[in-house]
This record gives structure tokens, C-alpha cells and sequence, in this order.
């Protein structure tokens, strides 16, 4: 089925290109979404007419993620998790977690989950990695994510032993016996 695309869409063209694609494609998505129209002889004459307004707003589209780009390009962050000894995460680092840091220090960021990129799935050890931001509309943003371990919690030592406290005695003592005050 011959389509005209009113929006750009990757691996298909650009706008006001006409593309051959099932007829699934394009009633099940396409249509309902917009992004394009039926390639009929009427078709190509109303969007000759709206092609401007659709440039229009493509651009503008672009500019809004060109400043989303200039906000967070180049940013690095860390985010500090439970691991192991040689360096096993105690769970996962996913999508919405560095999502949910790059929004904590970037004020009007508004970078959401699916726009993260993690082409090797979640992330499971320490270290540093690259993250690419798909901002839409071919519009990259890369940022440097620092995965490290967290201190060791109070009472317990770099080696996993606990601290036991002097007072520990003292202090069962005094609740053993309330009547001694």
C-alpha cells in the first residue's frame, strides 16, 4: 500500500515522501496515528497545501529537543547502589532509575523512561557507562553514568565484620531491671 508520511519515520522517509508499506502498517498505526495518509491523487493535492504547516511543526519539534539536548548533553551522574565484593549488583540499574537522577539534578529536563537507551539491557555491575538519550525526532543526547557501590552502613565494617559497641552491655542491663532507678 502506497502511503504519504506527514511526519518523518525512520527506515521509511522523510515528510511528504510516499512509501510502500503493508496494509497492516498502515491501517493498524499509521492512519491512527497520523503519521501518514493514503497515496491517492486527492491526498497529494491537500498535503502540497499543508506541507508547509507540517515543516512548520516538525521544526518546531526539533527545536524543543535541540534545547532538551543543550540541558543534559555531556552531563555525567552516579548512582550509588548494594553491591558485592567484586562488583554484583544486589539488583538492577534500569531506565527509569536514570531517568529519575538526570530530572533530580537538571531542572526541566523531562527526560522520561523510554528515552533512555540501554541496548544491552539493565545495568548489573559497577562501573561507568555511556548512555545515549533518544530525545525524538533524530535528536541524541549522550551522558556518562557512574555506577558505584554504597558506603558500608553504620555498625558494620569495610570488611563485613559488625561493630559491637561498648554500651551494648550496660544498656540490657537497664532494661532488664526498670525498678533500679
Amino acid at each position: 500500500m502506497n502511503v504519504i508520511l506527514l511526519e518523518k519515520i525512520a527506515n521509511l522517509g522523510n515528510i511528504g515522501e510516499t512509501a510502500d508499506v503493508k496494509s497492516g502498517f498502515a491501517r493498524n498505526f499509521l492512519f491512527p496515528q497520523g503519521k501518514a495518509i493514503p497515496a491517492t491523487k486527492e491526498n497529494l493535492a491537500q498535503f502540497e497545501e499543508r506541507k508547509a504547516e507540517l515543516l512548520a511543526a516538525y521544526n518546531e519539534h526539533v527545536a524543543a529537543s535541540e534545547v532538551r539536548k543543550a540541558k543534559v548533553n555531556g552531563l555525567n551522574i552516579s548512582i550509588e547502589v548494594n553491591a558485592s565484593d567484586d562488583g554484583k549488583l544486589y539488583g538492577s540499574v534500569g531506565t527509569k532509575d536514570i531517568a529519575d537522577v538526570i530530572n533530580a539534578q537538571v531542572a526541566d529536563a523531562e527526560i522520561v523512561k523510554s528515552e533512555v537507551l540501554l541496548p544491552h539491557g539493565v545495568i548489573r555491575e559497577l562501573g561507568q557507562y555511556e548512555i545515549t538519550l533518544d530525545l525524538g525526532y533524530d535528536v541524541d543526547a549522550e551522558i556518562t553514568l557512574a555506577v558505584v557501590a554504597q558506603d558500608s552502613p553504620a555498625g558494620v565494617s569495610d570488611d563485613g565484620s559488625l561493630i559491637a559497641e561498648a554500651s551494648d552491655d550496660e544498656d540490657a542491663e537497664e532494661f532488664d531491671n526498670p525498678a533500679a532507678e
